[in-house]
């Protein structure tokens, strides 16, 4: 297995155990995080989120498959289910990533799903008639980046 798989293998691993502090070892200082709500998250954004994300997620259960690894980046596919906090529904996020490496560690991070799909099972109602416009995904994205500037404010953490 090239050491890049097996640094996602270990990444995604830690991630079921929702051990964030394993998790963020796999990142790279200068490491940049995106996804449909969380955009160009530095390294204490990126580190944070993921740590808020494993201390609240009590029921998360991840599975992930597919992983491929080079020299220079790499892939994974992921499936997420969780309670979604603000609104208690079910969710079951599918996921492809996409990695870049630098120094044996992740430099670039980019998730990728189906905004819309997430949205109709997170936000119900709302999510299926307004999930695919701009509108609610900026609205999303300003509550989740509120949360998680509140989150690193309580623990003393630089700004994303």
């Amino acid at each position: 297995m090239h050491p890049h798989a097996q640094l996602l293998n270990d990444f995604y691993s830690a991630f079921q155990r929702r051990d964030a502090q394993a998790m963020n070892a796999c990142y790279h200082p200068d490491v940049e995080f995106t996804d449909e709500v969380f955009v160009g998250l530095r390294h204490a954004g990126t580190t944070s989120m993921w740590s808020m994300l494993c201390e609240r997620g009590k029921d998360l259960e991840l599975t992930f498959r597919d992983i491929q690894a080079d020299d220079r980046s790499g892939r994974a596919h992921w499936d997420a289910t969780y309670t979604f906090s603000t609104t208690g529904r079910k969710v079951l996020n599918r996921i492809d990533a996409e990695f870049e490496f630098r120094d044996g560690k992740i430099v670039r991070h980019r998730d990728h799903f189906d905004f819309w799909a997430w949205s109709r099972q997170a936000l119900g109602p709302a999510g299926l008639v307004l999930g695919w416009t701009p509108l609610l995904r900026n609205q999303v994205r300003a509550q989740a980046r509120k949360t998680l500037d509140k989150y690193m404010r309580e623990r003393g953490t630089a700004a994303p």
